[in-house]
């Protein structure tokens, strides 16, 4: 079963690489490109991980945190900033919000699904998808790390 993933992100190149990369591992990832049409999918689809950008059109990531966090039937999906602000207490700004996690851009795309999947549980994860690590056709697929 893959996991659906809605991404919020305004930036096109960043959304495509993004969904690009989560569904060649099997997700499947849903798209908002402004802060409000994101609360309304993740009100719709109840995805299984959130990943959202801060800096977004007609309301910004902080204001769709505060949202989620609101509505009962959301609060306990998992929420991963991605931002450029990268500064030294910035985690900890996110974090205190309401963010379940934070990655830097520019994104790496060699370890961002794995860096992902940590917020997933077992059975979403891509290992769990049919990718075996120790065959090399599938060894360019970061393990995701098990919690």
């Amino acid at each position: 079963m893959p996991a659906r993933i809605l991404l919020i992100e305004d930036n096109p190149d960043n959304m495509d690489l993004m969904a690009y990369l989560l569904e060649a591992y099997g997700h499947v990832t849903l798209a908002a490109r402004d802060g409000e049409t994101g609360v309304e999918i993740a009100r719709r689809e109840l995805p299984d991980l959130i990943i959202c950008d801060i800096q977004l059109p007609k309301l910004d990531g902080y204001g769709v945190i505060r949202e989620l966090r609101r509505h009962t039937d959301l609060r306990n999906i998992p929420v991963v900033a991605v931002t450029a602000f990268a500064m030294a207490g910035d985690c900890d700004a996110l974090l205190a919000a309401g963010f379940d996690g934070y990655l830097s851009k520019p994104i790496e795309p060699e370890s961002f699904v794995g860096q992902l999947e940590r917020f997933l549980p077992d059975y979403l994860r891509s290992n769990s998808l049919g990718f075996d690590f120790d065959r090399p056709e599938d060894a360019q697929h970061e393990r995701p790390e098990h919690s």
